[in-house]
């Protein structure tokens, strides 16, 4: 195709100038013909197209490559075969040319029976809707270089977004990403859009059906959300947060970040939210900002309800070491549980371990591969059992114990029974509590002594006694006058020989008090 230039420089050097034709083919290294189509032109540019495209490789293959190719179009995108192997199986059939030519038929079969898509753009009322999805860019956290799964939640009306990283894509993440980003947004929409992800959608039937997940309905009924799955492979139906992961990924990660772990990241992250909502212009209103916009939106948005309990749950046994399995990770619960089945409850950021309705267990989340999470507390009761256990158990080594107990650990380990006082003192913390028992540990000390019996005296007489229980007496039962103490009356008693009373005055003191108790 000549280019505009050409054209113009053609036209004047034979319209102006009267140079010939042939000259001009001459000096520009063109055909004659091509120069008289340039003067019939009048100065748009052209290009020829042939009439009838010459294959003489190709050409006793083409209805074969039809036919592969027609059957293939109804086929599944991933199911399709690429122009390579579709170049292969010719070659088995005889075929001699290159694969470029059966890649431009190709093209030209898709230019023939897949139009090009069209798209309508979409306009969402205020509080109206927000699109999720997720994105995977590349930091370094702590020196090393990773993978952190960003959550972005984009409000349709004024496009204002909210990033959050995590470790993992899974269902919890989900849930919290949801909180955060709902508290950030200062409200809540009236509808999710999604694509089909795993942690929503359990089942993709005809059509708009689906079979949303258990945990995730349960959310969008805390918030009061009606979820939207889009179709399959269209991701245009929630096309403003596609783009937002293209934009995202060069304004906020290039160049890559670098912090010392997620929490710095995730509070850079939504400094960047605010300060790009401030500084760029919404989309369809020029004149304003993205902030200026959510402004307006907040009204209508729902009031923030108390965080959703974002947990994925997932059934196990208790092993005989109290040790919950969990992600391929351990993690350690009270020993008494052991043997029975309870419910680990995995959040963003930890995992707690319940069962028959009680907490019996409560770690950090790990996320790297082999590791057991122990409490050493959990293990206490058992070393009762097995006070030995407290020198070389797994749960206790490097045990960092408050100071006053480290001390008395410390002068208890050159005693025989050393380990079994030091378990007396660690097992009155289940019961007493880490702090009584440290003060008791403190005081021992400054007396000069250390052993389990002192400490256990010390926490005995510290216990506040319980207060009596107060009598209400009866009015009949009430004495009119107090009786006086006199222990002469004993003695005489004691004198008597035959057991009578013979003290007149014992004796009418005691006609006196049946008479006041029959008044």
């Amino acid at each position: 195709m000549l280019c505009v230039e050409t054209i113009g420089k053609i036209r004047r050097r034979r319209l102006v100038q009267g140079e010939t034709i042939s000259g001009i083919a001459r000096d520009l290294g063109i055909s004659r013909n091509t120069v008289k189509k340039a003067l019939r032109s009048d100065g748009e540019p052209f290009e020829y197209h042939r009439q009838r495209q010459p294959r003489p490789k190709l050409g006793p293959y083409l209805a074969t490559l039809e036919a592969w190719l027609e059957a293939e179009e109804k086929l599944p995108a991933r199911e399709r075969r690429t122009a390579q192997r579709v170049f292969e199986a010719l070659r088995l059939e005889g075929y001699a040319g290159s694969v470029d030519q059966v890649r431009r038929h190709m093209r030209y079969f898709e230019r023939r029976h897949r139009p090009t898509a069209v798209f309508i753009p979409q306009s969402f009322a205020p509080g109206e809707a927000y699109q999720f999805d997720w994105s995977h860019e590349g930091v370094e956290l702590g020196g090393i270089d990773q993978m952190v799964k960003v959550a972005h939640t984009r409000l349709c009306h004024s496009r204002k977004f909210h990033l959050v990283a995590y470790e993992r894509e899974s269902q919890e993440m989900v849930f919290d990403s949801h909180g955060r980003a709902f508290t950030f947004l200062g409200g809540v929409p009236g509808r999710g859009i999604y694509d089909n992800l795993k942690p929503a959608v359990d089942a993709v039937f005809v059509g708009r059906e689906r079979r949303f997940n258990r945990r995730f309905l349960a959310m969008c009924n805390h918030y009061l959300i009606e979820p939207t799955a889009c179709t399959p492979a269209a991701g245009w139906e929630k096309g403003q947060v596609e783009n937002q992961v293209g934009n995202i990924r060069e304004w906020v990660f290039t160049p890559k970040l670098r912090f010392a772990d997620l929490a710095e990241l995730n509070a850079y992250l939504l400094e960047r939210c605010e300060q790009l909502a401030r500084e760029r212009a919404h989309p369809e209103q020029p004149d304003r900002t993205i902030e200026e916009v959510w402004q307006e939106e907040r009204a209508s948005l729902r009031e923030m309800p108390p965080p959703f309990d974002g947990y994925a749950e997932r059934a196990c046994r208790i092993s005989s070491t109290a040790l919950v399995h969990f992600d391929r990770n351990r993690y350690s619960v009270e020993c008494r549980h052991v043997g029975r089945v309870a419910t680990v409850r995995a959040y963003a950021e930890r995992i707690v371990v319940v069962c028959a309705g009680a907490v019996i267990g409560e770690h950090a989340r790990r996320f790297a591969r082999g590791q057991v999470v122990y409490n050493p507390w959990h293990y206490v009761e058992a070393l009762e059992r097995k006070p030995g256990a407290l020198r070389n158990g797994a749960p206790f080594k490097d045990w960092l114990l408050p100071a006053a107990l480290q001390r008395v650990r410390r002068k208890l380990g050159g005693s025989a029974d050393g380990d079994r006082q030091m378990v007396k003192i660690l097992t009155a913390v289940l019961s007493d509590g880490l702090p009584a028992v440290e003060a008791a540990c403190q005081e021992a000390l400054r007396d000069g002594v250390h052993s389990a019996d002192i400490v256990i005296n010390i926490l005995a007489r510290r216990r506040e006694p319980a207060p009596p229980i107060t009598i209400m007496t009866p009015d009949a039962l009430r004495l009119l006058h107090a009786p006086t103490a006199d222990c002469t009356r004993y003695d005489s008693l004691r004198r008597a020989s035959d057991g009578a009373i013979r003290d007149p005055d014992c004796h009418g003191r005691a006609e006196a008090l049946r008479h006041e108790g029959s008044l």
